[in-house]
């Protein structure tokens, strides 16, 4: 998943809401080096992307894309994701989108101070060209995948994707329709075990910790 559908999977916890996008970043094991409410959001994050990757929904969505940017579909599902959810915000939230997403960057501006080099310099790009509030348009998604194309080696394969994305855009709605229900039922209850946890470990006396 991309930005949005993290930070919504993540709200309104500003622990969580970080760690959405610190897990963007922060690779290999989590051991206390982070606050530990962004620590959880780094988990979940993860968790979020797991399910997302082996979910059949998704597995037959990739299926529909052309042999050329087969290789690609995941980076092209994740934006796509985030322009339907943008689209279809209102069945999600009762938080209007600009008054979430400015809460999503106060949060950012608030813990920056903790998350890592790179994570503080998206959070500066998200509120600089308020990239949230653009994933409304289509043009931001192929934009969005050309610019990561660039990174690429051997030549953009993205560019100019958005004439070779455009016949798969009504089964991208309907497969987002379908799954985001899904989803945020199973960040719900990963959430759920994240607090579990926590709770149990504020039990555990000082002397029991130790051992």
């Amino acid at each position: 998943m991309n930005f949005l559908a993290h930070f919504h999977l993540a709200w309104p916890d500003p622990g969580l809401v970080a760690g959405a996008l610190e897990g963007d970043y922060r690779k290999g094991p989590l051991n206390g080096q982070l606050a530990a409410d962004i620590e959880d959001g780094v988990r979940l994050h993860r968790a979020v992307d797991a399910f997302t990757d082996a979910h059949p929904e998704i597995r037959h969505l990739r299926e529909q894309f052309p042999a050329g940017l087969r290789r690609y579909a995941g980076i092209l599902i994740d934006l796509s994701f985030d322009h339907y959810l943008s689209r279809h915000w209102s069945r999600y939230s009762e938080v209007e989108l600009r008054t979430f997403n400015r809460g999503v960057c106060s949060i950012l501006r608030m813990r920056r101070h903790q998350l890592a080099e790179g994570t503080r310099r998206m959070a500066a790009r998200l509120e600089e060209h308020d990239l949230l509030n653009r994933y409304h348009h289509w043009d931001t998604v192929t934009g969005s995948a050309e610019r990561v194309g660039n990174r690429l080696r051997r030549g953009n394969p993205l560019l100019g994707v958005q004439a070779p994305l455009a016949p798969l855009r009504p089964a991208l709605e309907e497969a987002f329709l379908r799954f985001y229900p899904e989803l945020t039922a199973f960040s719900r209850a990963y959430r759920a075990r994240l607090n579990r946890s926590g709770e149990a470990a504020s039990n555990v006396a000082p002397d029991a910790k130790s051992h």
